[in-house]
């Protein structure tokens, strides 16, 4: 069952975004960044226990980002991403988003979701907004991708 998030799940969200951001495979988050954002999160549950989240970040008028998407490693290869994802873009239909983006480590799955690659230099409120933050900035290591909705 895909759900949002609510404040109760953040503890979780995090430890499962930052087993990732461990393996440098994804930016980790603090506790005050996904508060912050609790409203973004979609949740992943099965049988009462979050399992994945997602999150749809509006940008601008007419660019999202998908962010911090993440699977428990086990339950990973049972399409429970692409369902997460499929909320998030469901969401930004409903709020009139034309584009989204996601910059990751593993552009693959994106691919298989209809993304396409993208340069990073044409998203400039993300750069501006939130990347010019980022400790990895400005040698961002991730690849920029985009679907148009």
């Amino acid at each position: 069952m895909i759900r949002k998030a609510t404040a109760c799940d953040v503890k979780k969200i995090q430890a499962l975004i930052n087993s990732y951001a461990k393996k440098d495979l994804m930016l980790a988050r603090s506790l005050n960044e996904l508060y912050e954002n609790l409203r973004d999160f979609f949740i992943y549950e099965e049988n009462g226990r979050a399992i994945g989240c997602c999150a749809l970040h509006v940008c601008w008028q007419d660019l999202a980002e998908i962010k911090s998407l993440a699977v428990e490693p086990r339950y990973r290869q049972k399409g429970i991403g692409a369902k997460l994802l499929g909320a998030a873009k469901d969401e930004a239909r409903e709020l009139g988003i034309a584009k989204i983006f996601a910059l990751t480590y593993v552009p693959d799955f994106f691919k298989k979701q209809g993304f396409r690659r993208a340069d990073k230099a044409k998203l400039p409120q993300k750069i501006w907004g939130e990347c010019i933050k980022c400790v990895k900035f400005p040698d961002c290591d991730e690849t920029a991708l985009v679907l148009e909705l």
